[in-house]
């Protein structure tokens, strides 16, 4: 524990609140502002790839962010990624083109992938398991700010000022975080002989990259089944493999697989995984949704995320309480109850719903990832060791990461795919472009009639083969839920 007299814990709280209030907001901000970038920049055949690459990064860091911060402690590492985060924000501002936008994007991801895992374990480290499980109402009030500002402040940057700012109002926040932590929070030193799992991390890092790229670009750039596609998908699955084979052997592992033979851990780390994809199915596109099929304004666009944001802490904060009463199972299986209502919700949502709908929609969804991803912290960080807390958070983040990748990548390739196949049916000369013309009122006013009508059929279409892509995730989260084994009560530290 950090529970010296150097160590301010309440201080320390605060400023990790706001380390990981600058990551949440990043994601409410930048979603809604989305429509108008691709607007600005163009390139809407490209707009998956604006999170693909983000999360890209940010996923493969997010494990060897966690082991470094095991072998050298959590401030310097968090650190580390929270100065790339920022110069990466920086860099997304300056931006004149969807390519340069994904760069940065990539830099921007860099360092993302240090800050909600090492601000997660923080706390885990100052608090006991029955401490943590109440007090992730407070960690879970950073989602209810950010749920109520980031859409709003986004919606007000695009209408009123530039989307550029979406991504400059890091850079403030963000210092102010590390200036909290730096004054405030005192580890204890390290005495044991550091090793570094170099080649898991390259391993891990070409293979990912590999999948992800397949995934993304399969069927657009280059199809299915030609070499290019069979190359990449067998690269990419063979140096996952040869990952495996080194991690087994690694004196200090970037993925320990061992902690896995706990079937709380195992399935928690799946469950994360297909809720990520759900997670980032909805927020990339449901923006998208409103504004272009509906024709609403990006600040009844930034509402309907909002609920997902606002159910989330609410469900995280009861959450907290029903662990300790309850038990792991039956909290996550409401969570993935939840989240299939939701998700059913979204399929069957038509353009006529109004955002109302999409809104309560999106309150299921936030429930439901509240319930689980809370249920899953306290439990994971509660049934290792301190020298192993750090690892085990960054890999159920990992998996959530990794899901919301996956989630990215597929959903953009589903979209773009049905999209396709919709303007070749009909026979018409639309592209992917012309999607851009319907994200905003301006544009959409340059549209004859008859144009308009077939886009935002089209877009409507496309957009419910997603969600029903995203309910059938849902429906394999809640059978992965139920392999949970049942039980009362948490697990003490194994301090």
């Amino acid at each position: 524990m950090y529970r010296t007299k150097q160590t301010k814990r309440s201080l320390v709280l605060i400023a990790v609140m706001l380390a990981m209030f600058v990551g949440a907001v990043e994601a409410t901000i930048v979603t809604t502002a989305m429509p108008a970038i691709a607007s600005d920049l163009g390139g809407f055949s490209r707009y998956s790839w604006i999170f693909s690459a983000y999360l890209l990064t940010s996923t493969v860091t997010v494990l060897i962010y966690g082991k470094l911060a095991d072998l050298f402690g959590r401030k310097p590492i968090l650190f580390i990624g929270l100065t790339i985060f920022l110069i990466g924000s920086i860099l997304c501002g300056f931006a004149v083109s969807m390519e340069q936008l994904i760069v940065f994007r990539l830099i921007q991801g860099l360092g993302a992938g240090a800050v909600m895992p090492i601000a997660t374990t923080i706390v885990g480290d100052m608090y006991t398991t029955e401490e943590r499980a109440k007090i992730q109402g407070y960690l879970a009030s950073v989602w209810g700010i950010s749920a109520v500002s980031g859409p709003l402040i986004g919606g007000l940057i695009v209408q009123y000022i530039n989307w550029k700012f979406v991504f400059w109002i890091n850079v403030p926040l963000g210092l102010l975080a590390m200036l909290g932590i730096w004054l405030f929070l005192h580890e204890p030193k390290r005495q044991k002989k550091v090793s570094i799992d170099y080649k898991g991390a390259v391993l891990l890092t070409l293979s990912l990259s590999a999948i992800l790229f397949w995934l993304s670009e399969g069927g657009r750039s280059f199809g299915w089944t030609s070499l290019i596609s069979v190359v990449l998908i067998v690269v990419g699955l063979v140096l996952f493999m040869l990952f495996t084979h080194v991690e087994r052997k690694a004196e200090s592992p970037i993925m320990p697989f061992a902690m896995w033979k706990n079937p709380v851990i195992l399935y928690a780390n799946l469950v994360s995984l297909t809720t990520g994809v759900v997670l980032i199915g909805i927020s990339s596109y449901l923006p998208t949704y409103v504004t272009g099929v509906m024709e609403q304004p990006a600040m009844i666009a930034g509402f309907t995320l909002t609920a997902m944001s606002i159910g989330w802490p609410l469900a995280s904060s009861a959450a907290g309480h029903l662990l300790l009463r309850y038990g792991p199972f039956l909290v996550s299986f409401l969570g993935g109850l939840s989240l299939m209502v939701g998700t059913i919700l979204f399929a069957v949502m038509n353009a006529s719903s109004g955002p109302w709908w999409a809104a309560m929609a999106s309150f299921f969804v936030g429930i439901g990832m509240g319930l689980t991803s809370t249920s899953f912290t306290v439990t994971i960080q509660g049934a290792v060791t301190r020298e192993q807390r750090g690892s085990a958070t960054a890999a159920n983040m990992f998996m959530r990461n990794f899901g919301n990748t996956i989630g990215a990548a597929l959903f953009g390739a589903v979209l773009n795919g049905s999209l396709m196949a919709r303007f070749h049916k009909e026979k018409t000369d639309f592209t992917l472009e012309d999607i851009n013309l319907l994200l905003t009122d301006e544009t959409r006013r340059t549209l004859p009639r008859e144009n308009l009508f077939t886009l935002q059929a089209a877009l409507d279409s496309s957009l419910q083969w997603v969600y029903i892509g995203v309910a059938a995730f849902a429906v394999i989260s809640l059978l992965l839920i139920l392999r949970i084994p049942r039980g009362k009560g948490l697990s003490s530290d194994n301090d």
